[in-house]
């Protein structure tokens, strides 16, 4: 009973932890940018309501502007070889940093879909993402698969096998990616062990 109670916990945390980040770094930007535009503002004898939420989704549209074009790629690229030099900073950043990289779109849709394999063997079970198919001088088909580690999904193995040895546990990318993340504690347990057991 304990047991459950605490992963069920654990599994909120792991749900929360996107929200509140994302709640807490557009806070710092909203009272930075507040402050900062506030003795501008009274210089000026300018009086804008909600100029924080204004400054703050104008700065995030920037920077959104600035990372998906070839300059701005450049700039990220050298802030990160920065960031890297400094030791624990580094490991933060890259942490979080494949996290989020996890559950971006970019990533989930390099994946055609999420299949179960008995890997790395007979009788234990691993999640693994479709990226490719192959058929061979006999027409049968063969799955390529990224098998990722838990819970860092940007590392792992790539393995190719026979598409009849692939269970579907009909899930969608997210969640697979999900669960891989969380180790298996946000996951529908029940309906992938209902798949393995027929």
């Amino acid at each position: 009973m304990w047991q459950m109670i605490k992963r069920r916990i654990l599994a909120g945390l792991i749900a929360l932890m996107p929200i509140m980040a994302t709640y807490w770094i557009i806070k710092i930007l909203f009272e930075f940018l507040d402050r900062f535009a506030e003795p501008i503002l009274i210089l000026l004898g300018i009086h804008i309501p909600g100029l924080g939420i204004i400054l703050t989704i104008s700065f995030i549209f920037v920077i959104g502007l600035l990372v998906t074009n070839v300059l701005g790629r450049t700039i990220l690229r050298w802030s990160e070889l920065l960031v890297a030099r400094v030791p624990i900073v580094s490991t933060i950043y890259n942490s979080i940093k494949q996290i989020t990289g996890a559950f971006s779109g970019s990533t989930a849709k390099s994946f055609q879909k999420v299949v179960l394999i008995e890997y790395p063997r007979k009788g234990l079970w691993t999640m693994a993402f479709v990226t490719n198919e192959s058929k061979n001088k006999d027409g049968e088909i063969f799955y390529h698969l990224f098998v990722p580690t838990t819970p860092n999904p940007t590392s792992g193995v790539f393995i190719i096998v026979p598409k009849k040895d692939a269970t579907d546990p009909e899930i969608s990318v997210e969640a697979g990616l999900r669960t891989i993340v969380s180790g298996g504690i946000i996951d529908d347990n029940i309906s992938i062990a209902d798949k393995l057991s027929k």
